[in-house]
This record gives C-alpha cells, structure tokens and sequence, in this order.
C-alpha cells in the first residue's frame, strides 16, 4: 500500500529545487539526549542546509517548567517562530541528523498542535541529504522577522492527569518508543532520579523501527510501517497516545502513524520524565 498522507514528506531532490522558493521555510530540529556529548548548535552553525534557521526545543518550550522541553504557551510559540522568521502561510521543512527522532517529528508535532498544518519531515534529514551530496553552509541564518500567530489544538496533547485517568479507564492505546531495556526497565534512564519501566498497560515500539538503517535512515515504505506497529499490537481503530522519555521520540510514532492516515495520536507530553519521576504513579517493568 502507498502512504495516506504522502505529502507529509519530501526527498532531498525537492527540497534542493524549493530552497529559494517564496514561502518554504526550512528548519534544523537537531537535539541530543543528555549525556551525548554533543551540542547541535554548535553543529548547526559549523554547517546547515543553506536558509535554514535553527529550532531549540529546550528554547521554545514552557517558561519555568522542571521538565525538559514542554511545549510553550501559544504566545510564546508564535513569537519565537515570529523570530525564525516563519508565517503562518509558509511550508516549514523539518530536518534533524537522525532520521527525523531527534527531534524533527517532534518539531512537526508542535506546528501541528498550534494549527499549522502545512508542516512536513525532510525525508532521511541530514543523512539523506549529506548522501547524497547536497549543498551545506556555514552561513549564520538572518531571517526577516515575521507576524506568526498560533492555536493551540489541545486534542493532540495528553497531560498527566489525563494519562491517570487513562490507567484506569484504558480507553487509549498508548505505545512508547523507547527500547525495548528502558521499557522493561533493565537499563537506566539517561535523566536521573528517573524510575524505570513503563506506564501499566502500554506497548513498545522503539521509534528508529520505522526507519531504513539500509537507507541512510529515510522512513520505511507503508507496508513496513504498518506490519511493524501490528507487530507490537496497536490497534489502528482504537484511540492512541505516543509516549515516550520526554515527548520527542514519541512524536515519531505520531509521525509513523500519520502517514498511515491515523491523524489523531496524540503525545504525552511530559512522557517517562514526568511520569518516572513522580513518586505516586504505578509503574510495570
């Protein structure tokens, strides 16, 4: 079978046609897990695809929150995506340098969930592209500040008190993409002072299943896809929450499952970071 929602990605060849097309705007998501030894912005200035403008999701988050990267307010959004100098009629290309997990679909979640619809994945990101030899630079981006404003669709949002009630209710799927030791609870978390195992009655799915290691980690074809999320036993009828160690891995399952045409997922925002670390949430291992 094709993808529901093809259009929710375009290869490097269209994107190397449309970088100085009127009103695509591309953007680098890169992020790294504490304790990588890694710093994306330093990465993103020493090279970037050429126009693109770099999305901190440690940046655009919640003011004052002890969680990592929670989404922002509407305000605060559309004011830092007014500084990136995006509008709300723009294409917002997503990249990152690992195939999308970190943290592109989690940066097309955001722009879906404040109602810009017109977002999509850079098929395979940076590896993909470097593959295939495409332009890179060094330039520092100096976007012309736009006057974006953005909605807050709280239906593809989950918090914790809503993921509670779920516990008990079991009315939606939820599907963490974490692997398969951290859901089980054998190997550590990387943030620390975080239980291990898994919300009660979840399933698992490591979020790179979805993608081609073969292919320089451009996503898997629908088939693949679809056979992989049957495999962990999610029931594509049923209502489904993505989850995952703080709501950015997560947002590839949501990704995965848009392109088969399940719209809807919705991420627990606060994922395992929030809930590992509460001491009155039951936990399975």
């Amino acid at each position: 079978m094709d993808y529901a929602n093809p259009q929710a990605l375009v290869s490097a060849a269209w994107l190397t046609r449309n970088l100085d097309a009127k009103g695509v705007k591309v953007v680098d998501a890169t992020y790294f897990l504490p304790g990588a030894n890694r710093d994306a912005k330093a990465e993103f200035a020493a090279q970037h695809i050429p126009g693109a403008v770099f999305f901190d999701i440690d940046d655009v988050c919640l003011n004052g929150s002890d969680l990592p990267h929670m989404l922002p307010d509407a305000d605060t959004f559309s004011a830092k995506v007014s500084a990136l100098g995006i509008a709300n009629t723009d294409k917002v290309v997503v990249y990152d340098t690992n195939g999308g997990g970190m943290a592109a679909a989690r940066v097309w979640w955001t722009f879906r969930v404040f109602s810009h619809d017109d977002v999509v994945l850079l098929n395979g990101g940076m590896k993909v592209w470097l593959a295939e030899g495409r332009p890179m630079t060094n330039e520092a981006p100096a976007p012309a500040p736009a006057d974006y404003a953005g909605r807050k669709n709280d239906s593809l949002v989950r918090d914790i008190e809503q993921m509670l009630a779920n516990v008990e209710s079991g009315n939606e799927q939820v599907i963490d993409a974490r692997t398969k030791e951290r859901f089980e609870g054998t190997a550590p978390e990387p943030r620390e002072g975080t239980r291990s195992g898994h919300i009660p009655g979840s399933l698992n799915l490591p979020f790179f299943q979805l993608m081609d290691n073969e292919n320089n980690l451009a996503m898997r074809n629908a088939d693949e896809i679809a056979a992989v999320f049957a495999g962990a036993g999610l029931d594509l009828d049923r209502p489904v929450i993505a989850s995952c160690g703080s709501g950015v891995t997560a947002s590839m399952l949501a990704f995965g499952l848009f392109l088969l045409g399940k719209e809807d997922v919705a991420v627990y925002d606060g994922s395992w970071s929030e809930w590992g670390m509460r001491q009155d949430t039951p936990i399975e291992t």
